[in-house]
């Protein structure tokens, strides 16, 4: 029989009503299952008063709970009476924690102020006969910190007390000397249910009412972990046994032999997280359908709920009593960005970085209207490759978004946070999901709330402080599912489990650090400390999280525990240790199962586009406009080759936060183009090259602004190193011409990026050809020489071409290697100039002008013993090859060294 139900079962035998009970339980959920099983038995009178305890204890004092930010605000007014000095975002840095271990001192030990002191004299003896030396000390911070606190605390609880207000710690501390009365004077009656580890003042509030009879204690203990002093998760139950108030005449309720009971248990070491969620339909088609309304799922990782709902859509009733973090949804991401914005505002306002900007646009829900603006927004700056924003062009480019103030430094922080309020309220009355109008709705809620707890203290708050105060109060809420607890399959944390019963259990996230969470405790308390006053430990916490799994498992027949096996981030990927211990010291046969990835590996076949009609139609289209680089793309790859320049697909543009080997080449050519603009025609002399060298840095400039960069961009880091690299080469190149004029050459520069058309026959007959089309960098005449020059970021190859004794073999696919694209692209402007300009092709050179070795000159092509012709059947040979029908374009593998 379920614990519930006996629980019910025995309080009906003894109670013809039991409208008069006060039922105490850990949570209120499970008061829904009491209220199905009074159903259930035909109970007909009014309904028992359900209270947790904490509530109990907290209507034993005349004083009201005070938490979260109005605690603080109420705190930080009274420690700056004690110390001026810091600032309210120093303060929560560290206030929470410390009022954390406050609450405990006062809710496990009888004297708060004896522990306080044992810290500071803790300090002291640490410092003992040494020099502290400066304020910056460790150790003399930590004796100050103390030495404040003693003297904070008491004055801070006595401020408290006198508004009639109380933390939770005060609550208990004052509750603690109520109870001897309550429990002589109360004429209810109070049942409860279901408790493993109490406090110091739950447990004398539980005893003093056991002891005048005003209460019935029934707890969920199971012969296997009570009767082995081993086991950490009896270490509670076993003291609570020894009570005197168990006797003769009142029995300690109940201890079971159900853990021992055959079981069906299975570990399953799985290969990921999300992985252990596409399980999951696996584990549940061996579950009968009747029986999902007895199978819970319980997940130790929270973050695993949005896998899990995705992997259970074949679930028709699903129910979900857990909370989902509020602080894991993308507005949150998309708010926390925000701030982060905001703070680098403050810190410097003349600018936005782009990558601050960007995220909170792309994150936050957008109408069509902000969509438009914020791809048009996004086309500009990558466009003009804008890595810095100054306000007036944000302004410009996102000034008609409507929630554009957002992004602007407000003029104190009540002006944001009514930004905010408003920012959320219209939002909600666009199209969004359930979770995305919670999550705004929460939001809404939590900004409301700071602004009227901040109303009344003349605080100054800075962003960073609004961002501490957002944090702690978000961190803290989560997104509440509504469902039909009592009905369909259940999807819980752990702690939602407390009381309840279930046949089939499915835990995730079986790990180490999850379960138990073990030495994650955030305190400013020493654990001997803790351990000497009776406080709490990372021990006790495993106590009473291995009580918790072993009560699960003594209830249920079927039980599936998953874990992560990957080592990632903060997971080890080693298994709970309960787990190991079900392995070695339980009854039960433990069936061991290895999960691997199911997911479909990626593909690695290499992609084959074979040319039916349409490619051929597209390749009829590609022959009226084809490049040189089309060429040497098609070397490289194939499939590039047809995707880029076939079907025309382009990659996006993203910004460049450094200069590119593409645009600094291009930071080269305008700045030539610049220079050399001018003199275009000319014979040119010494003085005309000296000026153009005083020229240099005004052609960086042009082509700085032609590139549309801001000169920001080239202000600092790499890209300050680049514009100076480029300048020198620039400057290099000139000298190199100035040097040439000196020696008596004749040097003069007959175009600039020529743009080239002209057709390549591939027949006799004439009937078939393509029309190739470019831009040359530089045409000039050196000595009576026509020079057609290439600029290349990159160094020259393969320029002198000897085939040797394999011509023969060799030269019909001669540019069917990509190690001699620079000589097919200087091969097709030879062709096309000879053809356009109609020059002698023996008074013809072409040359690559490597920035990567400048001062070498332009590197002419030389083909040794292969005259013109049969270069260019070579080249024609490759575009055949491109139309020929039969030969697919295959994807060439990239090796990877």
């Amino acid at each position: 029989m379920q614990f519930l139900q006996k629980i019910i079962s025995e309080l009906l035998e003894d109670h013809q009503d039991i409208s008069g009970l006060d039922i105490v339980l850990p949570g209120k959920r499970p008061m829904v299952f009491i209220k199905r099983i009074l159903k259930e038995k035909q109970y007909e009178g009014l309904l028992p008063n359900f209270v947790t305890i904490d509530e109990l204890i907290g209507g034993l004092s005349d004083n009201v709970e005070i938490k979260g930010i109005a605690l603080w605000l109420f705190a930080f007014r009274t420690y700056n009476k004690i110390d001026a000095s810091e600032d309210f975002s120093g303060f929560l840095k560290w206030f929470p924690t410390l009022q954390k271990d406050w609450d405990d001192m006062m809710k496990f030990s009888d004297n708060d102020q004896k522990i306080l002191l044992w810290m500071l004299d803790e300090e002291r003896i640490k410092n003992w006969g040494e020099n502290l030396g400066d304020e910056d000390n460790p150790r003399k911070r930590n004796l100050n910190f103390w030495r404040k606190m003693n003297e904070f605390l008491p004055v801070l609880k006595s401020e408290l007390k006198k508004e009639n207000l109380a933390t939770s710690g005060m609550l208990y501390q004052d509750a603690f000397f109520a109870i001897e009365n309550f429990a002589k004077e109360t004429d209810r009656q109070f049942i409860f249910c279901g408790f493993n580890a109490l406090s110091r003042v739950e447990e004398y509030l539980v005893r003093q009412l056991l002891q005048w009879n005003k209460a019935e204690a029934y707890f969920q203990a199971d012969r296997y972990y009570i009767d082995d002093e081993r086991q950490e998760s009896g270490k509670f139950l076993r003291e609570t046994l020894k009570w005197r108030e168990f006797n003769d005449s009142r029995d300690f309720k109940w201890i079971e032999n159900q853990f021992s009971q055959p079981k069906n248990i299975k570990t399953y070491e799985v290969s990921g997280n999300i992985v252990q969620a596409k399980f999951l339909p696996e584990i549940l088609k061996k579950i009968p359908e009747n029986e999902l309304s007895e199978t819970a799922l319980i997940l130790l990782d929270e973050n695993l709920l949005p896998a899990v709902l995705d992997s259970l859509n074949a679930i028709e009733s699903v129910n979900i009593t857990m909370g989902f973090p509020l602080k894991n949804l993308s507005f949150s991401n998309a708010i926390k960005k925000l701030f982060y914005l905001q703070k680098q505002q403050e810190k410097k306002s003349s600018s936005y970085y782009y990558a601050d900007v960007l995220p909170i646009l792309e994150e936050l829900p957008n109408d069509e209207s902000d969509s438009e603006i914020i791809r048009n927004f996004i086309f500009a700056i990558e466009e003009r490759n804008i890595v810095y924003i100054s306000k007036s062009l944000l302004e410009e480019l996102l000034g008609n978004l409507s929630y554009f103030k957002l992004l602007q430094k407000p003029d104190n922080y009540k002006t944001f946070l009514d930004l905010l309020i408003n920012f959320c309220y219209e939002l909600k009355f666009k199209d969004l999901d359930d979770i995305q109008y919670e999550n705004i709705a929460l939001f809404e809620n939590v900004f409301k709330i700071i602004k009227n707890q901040l109303l009344p203290y003349q605080i100054d708050v800075r962003i960073e402080t609004l961002e501490v105060l957002i944090h702690q109060l978000v961190n803290s809420e989560s997104i509440d599912f509504v469902g039909e607890p009592l009905a369909g399959f259940q999807i819980m944390g752990l702690l939602e489990t407390r009381l309840l019963c279930f046949k089939n259990i499915i835990l995730l996230s079986v790990n180490e650090g999850k379960l138990p969470l073990g030495n994650t405790q955030n305190t400013y308390i020493p654990f001997d400390v803790r351990k000497n006053f009776g406080l709490n430990t990372f021990l006790e916490n495993d106590s009473i999280y291995a009580y918790h799994f072993y009560r699960l498992i003594q209830n249920a027949e079927n039980v599936h525990l998953l874990y992560n096996a990957l080592s990632s981030g903060v997971n080890t990927g080693e298994k709970s240790r309960f787990i190991t211990q079900l392995e070695m010291e339980s009854p039960h046969n433990i069936e061991h199962i290895i999960i691997e990835n199911s997911s479909e590996p990626i593909s690695q076949q290499l992609m084959k586009i074979e040319k039916n009609d349409e490619v051929m139609r597209l390749l009829n289209d590609w022959k009226n406009r084809v490049s040189a680089s089309h060429l040497v793309t098609y070397l490289y790859n194939p499939i590039d080759f047809y995707l880029n320049h076939i079907l025309k697909t382009r990659e996006t543009n993203e910004i460049e936060e450094e200069l590119s080997q593409r645009n600094y080449g291009n930071l080269v050519h305008f700045a030539l183009q610049f220079l050399h603009e001018p003199v275009k025609g000319k014979i040119l002399t010494v003085n005309d090259l000296e000026y153009l060298l005083k020229q240099t840095d005004a052609a960086i400039d042009f082509a700085i602004d032609k590139l549309k960069h801001q000169p920001e961009f080239y202000e600092r880091g790499m890209n300050y190193i680049h514009k100076e690299i480029a300048k020198r080469v620039v400057r290099n190149i000139v000298e190199y011409d100035l040097e040439l004029v000196r020696k008596g050459s004749v040097l003069q520069i007959l175009d600039l990026e020529r743009e080239i058309n002209c057709d390549f026959l591939l027949d006799e007959n004439n009937s078939d050809k393509i029309s190739f089309y470019g831009f040359i960098d530089r045409i000039d005449q050196l000595d009576g020489i026509t020079r057609v020059i290439d600029y290349k970021t990159a160094k020259p190859k393969n320029l002198t071409i000897n085939l040797g004794k394999n011509k023969e073999e060799k030269l019909p696919e001669l540019f069917f290697r990509d190690d001699y694209k620079q000589a097919l692209q200087l091969s097709i402007y030879k062709y096309c100039i000879k053809n356009v300009l109609a020059i002698n092709p023996a008074n013809i050179e072409t040359a690559i002008w490597s920035f990567a070795e400048v001062n070498n000159g332009p590197q002419k092509l030389n083909f040794v013993d292969i005259n013109d012709s049969e270069v260019e059947q070579s080249i024609k040979n490759l575009i055949f090859e491109i139309l020929n029908p039969k030969i697919p374009f295959e994807e060439k593998e990239k090796v990877s060294w």
